[in-house]
């Protein structure tokens, strides 16, 4: 019976340290999200392309790049993105986020760098069965 009433007290430690230590883990990256949302739509709003194209993720920039054949930030400025103003809310899942901005839509994930913007220029769905349109976007 002892060795019963131990585990069970070592799972509820360990139950009540995991969903203690998550507390603060959805704000933080709804935050990271938002903020490399931000810096995108800046840097764009601010013709600096090369740095919009920093803030990409990789399989996106290669999808901006032409497979190689423009230099991102050529194609970046050349996919006429909207400009984005306000981060109007955020929806975070995981290692994944939604950012709605006035006047433009991203979709981000999180990698060991840090948030990437892996769409833009995002049309949100007419009806729930239809998915985002978005004028840059990963392979």
């Amino acid at each position: 019976m002892t060795g019963t009433t131990t585990v069970r007290r070592v799972s509820g430690a360990l139950l009540a340290v995991l969903l203690l230590g998550g507390c603060g883990a959805p704000a933080a990256r709804e935050d990271g999200a938002t903020d490399a949302g931000r810096r995108f739509a800046a840097a764009l709003s601010a013709g600096d392309y090369r740095t919009g194209c920093g803030l990409l993720a990789p399989e996106t920039r290669e999808q901006v790049e032409g497979d190689g054949r423009t230099p991102c930030p050529v194609g970046l400025r050349e996919a006429g993105l909207p400009t984005a103003g306000l981060a109007r809310g955020v929806d975070v899942y995981g290692r994944e986020a939604l950012l709605r901005m006035t006047g433009d839509t991203l979709f981000l994930s999180q990698f060991d760098a840090g948030w990437r913007v892996t769409a833009a220029g995002c049309e949100e769905p007419g009806s729930e069965d239809e998915p985002y349109r978005c004028s840059v976007k990963g392979g």
